[in-house]
């Protein structure tokens, strides 16, 4: 099973950033060495991300792994937002993630920033991933 199964396990109220970062990625490193991955019934929906894959004008043929690891990868991805986003929102006394929390989250990550640039726009690439 993947480690998305148990949410409220990656980051508990008072965590700080560096706490819940250095436990988050050992715990998906140890989760990648011991996971059998189920490849026929993925976290997010296959054909979704060959959608957003095929978005890009210069791709032209995409192999049949790469939306399996594409998958996993953005299944990590919205995992860190979240929790990110759930740290700032829990310094500011509150349980409801917003818009604002996660673009927040974003723009405090330098690995992350790529997504903070455009993240208000309509055709940000993430919001289209999440969104289809």
């Amino acid at each position: 099973m993947s480690s998305s199964s148990n949410p409220a396990s990656f980051v508990q109220p008072g965590d700080t950033l560096n706490d819940f970062l250095r436990s988050f990625w050992q715990r998906q490193v140890d989760t990648a060495e011991q996971e059998t991955p189920d490849f026929k019934h993925p976290a997010l929906p296959l054909a979704r991300i060959k959608k957003v894959m095929k978005s890009d004008p210069d791709i032209k043929v995409i192999a049949a792994d790469a939306p399996v690891i594409f998958c996993k990868a953005c299944e990590i991805f919205i995992a860190e937002v979240t929790a990110r986003a759930f740290i700032v929102a829990d310094s500011n006394k509150r349980r409801t993630l917003s818009r604002s929390d996660i673009a927040k989250a974003l723009s405090k990550s330098i690995s992350l920033t790529f997504s903070s640039t455009s993240f208000h726009g309509r055709n940000c690439l993430f919001l289209r991933a999440v969104q289809l």
